[in-house]
């Protein structure tokens, strides 16, 4: 198999993940496929993608512990990383992906024509040597920041689906209450990185 057309799609959401393969192999890449950061760093012991696709927020293991792990890899912390999000998405965590060495960073929902265009011109262009790794410390302080910004960003997300759906009528009421299922997994996912994180600080006394 020529690794310069592999690709890897981490991504935890199934239909997300089988519409980003579907679309890279119609547009003849070799695509391997993970569920989250975990599963993708197994993957990167046996295979080597020439680009990886990743979500942010994910189970078991999250884009932004992926990429910080990654970077650390003398075997494979030059492959360009693309963030996609649509909960991670403020300048901060734009920043903090930048940091960590993302390549690219696109927001969800994605523009298939754009994210194709990007896809093949980051190939194309000549390998670019990622920054140097973070602390583990300076990576897990902001990293804490993140979380406990979007945590937040969640909580008003679902009082706010809960107030609309006391207030819908029957037409509304069914997209109401999937975007509040939906708050409450992503917030779910959220607290579970947070509490792991917690434990880590507190094993290395970097949580005051």
């Amino acid at each position: 198999m020529d690794e310069s057309k592999l690709l890897m799609v981490v991504e935890d959401v199934p239909g997300i993940r089988e519409l980003l393969e579907l679309t890279l192999r119609f547009k003849s890449y070799d695509v391997i496929a993970a569920q989250n950061g975990q599963e993708a760093l197994e993957l990167l012991q046996v295979r080597r993608p020439a680009l990886i696709v990743t979500d942010i927020l994910m189970p078991r293991m999250d884009g932004f512990s992926l990429i910080y792990h990654l970077r650390k890899d003398e075997k494979n912390r030059d492959i360009p990383v693309v963030f996609l999000s649509a909960t991670y998405i403020s300048p901060e965590d734009k920043d903090f992906a930048t940091t960590l060495g993302a390549t690219c960073f696109i927001e969800k929902p994605i523009d298939m024509e754009s994210f194709l265009t990007t896809i093949d011109s980051l190939l194309k262009q000549p390998p670019v040597v990622p920054p140097p790794p973070i602390k583990e410390s300076e990576f897990l302080d902001k990293y804490r920041v993140r979380l406990l910004a979007k945590l937040e960003q969640k909580d008003a997300q679902i009082e706010r689906a809960k107030r609309l759906l006391q207030t819908s009528n029957a037409t509304e009421r069914g997209g109401f209450e999937a975007s509040l299922r939906q708050a409450l997994n992503e917030r779910q996912s959220i607290q579970v990185e947070i509490d792991n994180l917690n434990q880590i600080m507190q094993r290395q006394n970097l949580l005051q």
